[in-house]
């Protein structure tokens, strides 16, 4: 459930869901104005009132992607609004593993994007971050909630067609001096939900001891 009182059109946002949608069946190559209005039922021309060109079309994708985020609710102590919003955006991603990268591509710029920034801002402000650091801080901490997401659906964090003790094994230790001498730690199974947990909490600490702390 959205927590912000303004809401794109209904009929830019069933626009938007079908280009959502034919981006998760076919990639961000396959949306385009032409496909989005067949899927829409219309014609392209009567898509310009809603959503203006390519490009607007994949500022909307952004601002969908976000306002749909749900964003934890009112009442909520500022470390539990930012787990809350990164484990959203983690499940977003999982939903919409191909459109969801657009957010590293595209700034948010629609007034309903922009509201969700303002909830981080916010967030920042009761967390006791000074004014001047809560821009900077706020795209330290999306990039790494984005990143993470981004990193997970797109198979970075996936063991690869080379395991781990085969990749090292190509050098031998004196090349490689950190990963032999890491090797039993590294080769422990991954448990990404565990790894994003304590990420989030060591996020939190240091939002606490680091950027809030008087200086």
């Amino acid at each position: 459930m959205m927590i912000y009182g303004v809401e794109m059109t209904d009929r830019r946002r069933e626009i938007l869901t079908e280009a959502l949608a034919l981006a998760d069946e076919r990639g961000l190559a396959a949306v385009s104005m032409r496909a989005v209005a067949q899927r829409v039922g219309v014609t392209p021309m009567a898509l310009y009132p809603h959503v203006g060109s390519k490009q607007d079309m994949l500022d909307g994708l952004v601002e969908l992607l976000v306002t749909d985020l749900p964003m934890p609710a009112g009442g909520l102590s500022w470390p539990e609004r930012f787990a809350g919003f990164a484990q959203a955006a983690r499940e977003s991603a999982r939903r919409h593993p191909t459109a969801f990268a657009l957010l590293f591509d595209r700034p948010a710029v629609t007034a309903d994007s922009v509201q969700v920034i303002d909830f981080l801002y916010q967030l920042l402000l009761d967390a006791g971050v000074p004014p001047a650091e809560i821009a900077r801080a706020e795209r330290m901490l999306s990039t790494f909630v984005l990143g993470f997401a981004v990193s997970e659906q797109g198979g970075r964090f996936a063991g690869g067609s080379l395991p781990l003790p085969a990749r090292r094994a190509q050098l031998p230790a004196d090349e490689l001096p950190a990963h032999h001498q890491l090797g039993a730690e590294l080769d422990r199974p991954l448990d990404l939900d565990a790894e994003f947990d304590a990420d989030v909490a060591d996020l939190i600490a240091f939002i606490e001891n680091v950027l809030a702390a008087p200086r």
